[in-house]
């Protein structure tokens, strides 16, 4: 659907559900101002599951009781798939390929239950051709088998698996103290598969349960095990063996061949903030203001935070900012209401100080200086993690007996990194 609730395109699977019901969700947007739409809403008997992407809705509608988590995960996959075959999923891309959207939407779920939701497996019958044009041919036999996201007789020269554990830290400061009042961990661990044929593969975390168990059964006392983590909100793509993570806390998979997201976690922990950040308003006149900010890395000296970037909001009606720094370039950005400070590296422990002064209009806004919006912080730190996880191991056999090439790396990341002034 459009933004305004009208329908672009549309699949019945059960016939159980008449498309009139557009119209209620139509009045329900056209009503949000008033009260704010919920992912999932229940009206005379009828479930809406939905999701936002750009400018479009992407809505599920159930007359019986269903699986909403799992509608919403295939609604999802669905953009992902989407996205795969033209980019960017929007309300122009939509009508321009709306004959392959519909063959999507007839190979990705059956009946009301989801499919094959694999890019790679599906772009080899579902092919596009030209602009408007698509070909169907024979579906691979990987949508037969139990290994519905890898097909058969892939071949590498050279056998490769990478790994990225990436995490993102989203921490909200505060201005009085340096302390984080919000923070939590959002982790992904990224893998690229350049492996021949059908490869199990086994990898081991520092999970905190499988440590205290094999703890316990060692006879070690409780509090000995070092350096694991407690995970949450786990989320695994669909190659791995559940019932065997769940009874050992082992993952084993048969890797998709390319990119996959292998598993996304969760940490809400309070965490040790990596920079902080220290803002000094100066008023020298009712008009006349001067910013002094110190950023400081809170990390050990052989860590190097790349591509640093420190947005410090100003008011729009400033005049001719002017600024100095002991490192990196300024920028003043008009159209976000803010001065960009950029350092290319900036090894721990190190500080650098930025000087910023502006003036306003004699008829000054009052309201923003009492409640100026948080700096953002932007970084990338190789070589760690702020959650502490590892790779204990990572294993690829398969019946060929070939040897793989294994790269590991580990990044953190910013996610809402913000600080109050």
């Amino acid at each position: 659907m459009d933004l305004a609730g009208k329908v672009l395109i549309s699949r019945d699977y059960r016939g159980d559900v008449p498309l009139s019901v557009a119209e209620k969700f139509a009045k329900l947007l056209a009503e949000e101002d008033e009260t704010p739409l919920t992912p999932v809403i229940m009206c005379d008997d009828i479930t809406f599951m939905f999701i936002k992407h750009n400018s479009v809705y992407l809505l599920a509608v159930a007359q019986r009781n269903v699986n909403v988590m799992a509608t919403l995960s295939f609604l999802d996959r669905l953009v992902g798939v989407l996205e795969s075959y033209f980019q960017d999923v929007n309300e122009e891309s939509i009508r321009d390929n709306f004959v392959i959207t519909h063959e999507l939407l007839d190979e990705t779920m059956d009946f009301g239950h989801p499919q094959s939701t694999e890019a790679a497996i599906l772009k080899e019958f579902i092919c596009v051709q030209e602009r408007h044009e698509y070909k169907v041919t024979q579906p691979p036999q990987a949508l037969t088998t139990t290994v519905s996201w890898r097909k058969e007789g892939i071949t590498y020269r050279k056998n490769q698996l990478f790994l990225d554990v990436v995490e993102k830290l989203n921490v909200l400061m505060n201005a009085s103290n340096g302390q984080a009042v919000h923070s939590e961990i959002v982790g992904e661990l990224k893998m690229r598969s350049q492996l021949s044929g059908m490869p199990d593969v086994k990898l081991g975390l520092n999970d905190k349960v499988l440590m205290e168990a094999r703890a316990r059964k060692a006879g070690l006392p409780e509090g000995s095990v070092q350096k694991s983590v407690d995970m949450e909100d786990v989320r695994f793509h669909q190659c791995v063996q559940l019932a065997r993570f769940e009874q050992n806390r082992t993952i084993s998979f048969i890797p998709p061949d390319g990119e996959f997201d292998l598993m996304t976690y969760r940490l809400a922990t309070q965490v040790r903030p990596l920079f902080l950040v220290e803002a000094n308003v100066q008023q020298h006149s009712k008009t006349r203001y001067e910013y002094t900010i110190t950023l400081k890395a809170n990390y050990k000296p052989r860590s190097i935070a790349n591509n640093v970037e420190l947005l410090v909001p100003v008011p729009s009606d400033a005049n001719c900012p002017t600024f100095s720094t002991s490192a990196g370039t300024t920028e003043y950005l008009p159209e976000k209401d803010c001065v960009s400070w950029k350092l290319k590296q900036l090894p721990g422990q190190r500080h650098h100080v930025m000087h910023v002064q502006f003036s306003l209009p004699s008829v000054t806004t009052s309201d923003w200086t009492r409640s100026r919006p948080p700096m953002k912080l932007f970084f990338e730190i190789p070589y760690i993690t702020v959650s502490g996880i590892q790779i204990r191991y990572l294993k690829v056999t398969e019946r060929s007996h070939y040897d793989a090439t294994l790269w590991l790396r580990y990044l953190t990341r910013n996610g809402d990194y913000e600080i109050r002034f």
